[in-house]
């Protein structure tokens, strides 16, 4: 959860997805569960919006203190957009992830990873930006070689 610090201060970037002992193992289980923890950090970012319609005082006035304001419309127009969705996070009562296999968040994991492995299917990069990736690699290649010869 460190990963919300630099988040919070405003960092585009969040360091070591599915890296485990300080970097020299890569994991594609650790990657996803990675990845879904750094999805919750930016939902946290977007924030709640509190405005008068999303205030709902009309509600609370009908509802009351002790009211159940789940049965109600605006409720449940506004949790839907408030709601963290989860690929990897089990949020079934026990009994239904007992009867769904009982697996952990490494064990779904691992699953996905293969499924995305044996099942992927990259769209082709535009021409164009391949053209200039290239000429990136190439320019870089040269300058390697004309230090090396500098150096030698």
């Amino acid at each position: 959860m460190t990963a919300i610090l630099p988040a919070l201060t405003g960092s585009n970037v969040i360091y070591g997805m599915g890296m485990l002992e300080m970097g020299m193992t890569m994991s594609y289980e650790q990657l996803l569960i990675d990845q879904e923890i750094v999805r919750m950090i930016r939902r946290i970012l977007q924030g709640i919006a509190v405005n008068k319609e999303t205030i709902a005082l009309d509600v609370i006035k009908k509802v009351g203190p002790a009211g159940n304001y789940l049965a109600e419309r605006h409720t449940l127009k506004y949790m839907r957009q408030e709601l963290s969705t989860t690929t990897l996070i089990n949020r079934k009562m026990r009994d239904s992830w007992e009867k769904s296999g009982s697996k952990d968040i490494a064990e779904v994991a691992r699953e996905q990873a293969i499924e995305i492995l044996e099942n992927y299917k990259p769209t082709p990069l535009p021409e164009d930006v391949r053209k200039k990736i290239r000429d990136i690699v190439l320019e870089g290649e040269e300058e390697a070689r004309e230090l090396e010869r500098k150096e030698s």
